[in-house]
């Protein structure tokens, strides 16, 4: 069959992010052809299974079959659900009445568009115009079955065959070939379905069969979306998600409501390998891209995905030429058969077009040190502190900032595991899962120190905001704790939460413990009064562990500037994830 665009115009539906309002009457465009006795032809063939069937003399020696005249909105419905139901060519879109010119079909209609007379100026509201009913399809005998069914291309039986083995009833390759097991396949969904089990069939019964394949995607409004600013032509749900707002590099499309949590980025930069690598670990840094999925990335292209108990993610991103071009969709979880449908549509549609997203264009409310373009960097359920223990990277923090983590990590970069602990002290020991050379470690002081000496906690108070450690200054208020607790020391200094698991330090920078969680044992303790796991406690959990701690005397004291050096040099945010 003969599919040439004879109009100047994109021969599907675009719906343009920035759309003017659209002509009052249309039509839904089928076919054409440069043949009057082979447009004839179809045009019998149409009507016979089609309502609103016409043919018009295109000029040219182009003949073309529309249906309608309806109002846009209503050619749109109709366009949606004959293309769902495949009885009209895939490739059929909406066009402007205006557009046609002398009818030849039905035999004696006039034009496509009239002059409208105006009897009086008053402008009323037209009534809302009740939806066409959808069309009825008449059923066919086996003979004229078979000679419809002779009339689909290779790409029309194949999704036949998907759309039977989507219901069940066919598990063979997906050729287009209506062999032995197709045949079987359409009896049994004949069955099924109360009809004649001929193994054949028929327009209305595939329509039925595509109907019901489609259903999953009820209320989507899967449509094409031309984004000339960020240079991507793409079919999106729009029933799902609308356009919301551009923060380079991403085109941002929001939930509409219909499904709560989806979410469409289309990706858009200028940019060459180096810049689609650090897309690539960027995006792997964002909320919307779980950990748990596959990553795949060659030379000029990277796919992502990601899955947890909230969403699943896709993303997809290519070099062209000198852009970056690509897509995200983020899912609800427990929705896989609407979304890798809605996938499988975005990914055989994406194409890149003329146009690159401006790498200036930046939402305002988007500056912010926790988001990029818009988008929230993935945080860990807890951050707590530690410190490196030996030159193998081993790390001492505090047993509660790691009990329940699907995964641990030290500084945001490197993987760990625990290796022990002490309950009764609140202790946990990791170790790198990777070569890891810490700049520092920690020397224990041998004996104990003076009642009301200075001393310093190094930590991450802020939960990783600021880059390094800060120091908070206190003294030595008793050593032991409040019920004589040997392996505690009390402290008169006031830290915040995420300083629990650092060093506690004495003014040469020797290590006297580690801080306890502010409400170690269940009680909250006043402010100013802390704890400090001593470190012969300390040194004796990691004896046991196998670790070799450094132990020194005690040691001159520092310059506070030196001492923050040193004490930061050692001090490692530990953080936990879901």
């Amino acid at each position: 069959m003969m599919r040439k665009l004879f109009f100047s115009v994109v021969a599907t539906l675009v719906v343009w992010v920035h759309a003017a309002a659209a002509q009052d009457n249309a039509f839904v465009q089928i076919e054409a052809h440069p043949s009057l006795s082979v447009t004839e032809n179809r045009l019998r063939d149409f009507a016979a299974i089609l309502p609103d069937v016409n043919g018009f003399d295109l000029g040219l020696g182009w003949y073309g079959i529309a249906l309608g005249p309806y109002p846009r909105d209503e050619a749109t419905r109709v366009l949606r659900d004959l293309r769902a139901q495949r009885l009209i060519p895939s490739d059929s879109y909406v066009e402007n009445a205006d557009r046609y010119g002398q009818r030849i079909w039905p035999i004696g209609a006039g034009p496509a568009v009239s002059t409208p007379v105006v009897e009086d100026p008053v402008v009323t509201a037209a009534p809302e115009p009740e939806p066409a009913p959808l069309p009825v399809v008449p059923d066919e005998s086996p003979r004229e079955a078979a000679a419809s069914e002779a009339l689909l291309t290779r790409a029309e039986r194949e999704d036949l065959q998907i759309a039977l083995q989507w219901a069940g009833f066919y598990n063979a390759a997906i050729d287009g070939a209506f062999g032995r097991g197709t045949r079987a396949a359409m009896r049994n969904w004949q069955s099924a379905n109360g009809l004649e089990n001929t193994g054949v069939l028929t327009t209305a019964q595939r329509g039925e069969l595509f109907r019901q394949f489609n259903a999953v995607l009820d209320g989507m409004d899967i449509q094409t979306v031309r984004d000339t600013r960020a240079g991507i032509a793409i079919d999106l749900p729009l029933g799902a998600v609308a356009f919301d707002r551009y923060d380079s590099p991403f085109a941002h499309f929001e939930p509409t409501g219909t499904v709560e949590g989806a979410r469409i980025l289309l990706i858009s930069q200028p940019g060459d390998r180096d810049r689609l690598s650090g897309l690539y670990e960027i995006m792997q840094t964002l909320d919307i891209v779980p950990l748990e999925g596959d990553r795949d990335r060659d030379r000029d292209s990277f796919t992502l995905t990601g899955q947890n108990g909230r969403i699943v993610s896709h993303t997809e991103a290519r070099l062209d030429g000198d852009a970056i071009k690509g897509f995200t969709l983020i899912w609800p979880t427990g929705e896989e058969e609407r979304r890798t449908r809605i996938l499988a549509a975005m990914q055989s549609s994406f194409a890149p077009i003329d146009g690159v997203l401006d790498p200036a264009t930046i939402a305002e409310d988007s500056q912010r040190i926790d988001l990029v373009a818009g988008l929230s960097i993935r945080k860990p359920k807890l951050t707590a502190s530690g410190f490196f223990v030996d030159r193998q990277g081993r790390v001492v923090t505090t047993q509660a900032a790691v009990a329940q983590c699907g995964r641990i990590t030290l500084n945001t970069e490197y993987d760990a595991e625990v290796m022990a602990t002490d309950p009764s002290l609140g202790i946990a020991v990791l170790r790198a899962t990777q070569p890891l050379a810490p700049n520092a470690v920690a020397q224990f002081r041998d004996g104990s120190p003076r009642l009301q000496s200075e001393i310093a906690v190094a930590g991450f108070s802020f939960g990783g905001v600021l880059p390094s450690a800060t120091m908070t200054f206190g003294r030595l208020s008793d050593l032991q704790g409040l019920n004589g607790e040997d392996t505690l020391s009390r402290l008169d200094i006031t830290t915040l939460d995420g300083d629990a698991g650092g060093p506690v330090l004495d003014e040469g920078g020797a290590v006297l413990g580690m801080l306890v969680p502010h409400s170690a044992g269940g009680r909250q303790l006043p402010d100013g009064v802390n704890f400090a796991a001593k470190g012969s406690a300390l040194r004796g959990l990691l004896e046991r562990a196998g670790v070799s701690p450094q132990i020194t005397p005690a040691l001159a004291r520092l310059d506070p500037v030196d001492l923050t050096q040193k004490a930061a040099a050692m001090t490692v945010l530990v953080s936990c994830w879901d």
